[in-house]
């Protein structure tokens, strides 16, 4: 069986956790949108993931890295995937996906991924065990 490598075939891992538009204010002058927009709804899906799985407050300890393979463009709908990947005592990790719906199209592309590594806190902030 070949390895397909046809990127519309792929498929999203994971719960699709968050959807948004790109609008023009996240954009640059020649309308690609910031990295740092993607990174921080991507993060944004991390913590609403790992607080649904830990049953409380969650922050982020680290994020592996990002690599954009595709920019996201003003209009796009962007589709956050996240799956838990390990569970600690206090910390899991999950791999997060990037997704976009093309505008005005059906055309879907896997624009990035990464790594997050988040920690239930209790009340006072302090590290406590996953549920």
């Amino acid at each position: 069986m070949s390895e397909r490598t046809d990127e519309s075939l792929l498929e999203p891992n994971g719960e699709l956790t968050l959807r948004t538009l790109a609008m023009p204010a996240d954009a640059n002058p020649a309308g690609d949108i910031f990295g740092g927009w993607v990174m921080a709804q991507m993060d944004i899906a991390a913590g609403i993931a790992s607080s649904e799985r830990a049953k409380g407050r969650t922050v982020t300890a680290a994020m592996k890295e990002m690599i954009f393979r595709h920019p996201v463009k003003v209009g796009d709908t962007l589709c956050i995937y996240t799956r838990v990947i390990q569970v600690g005592r206090t910390s899991m990790t999950l791999a997060v996906e990037c997704w976009v719906r093309r505008q005005y199209s059906q055309q879907r592309q896997k624009v990035t991924e990464a790594v997050f590594v988040m920690v239930a806190l209790d009340d006072e902030g302090k590290p406590r065990p996953v549920l």
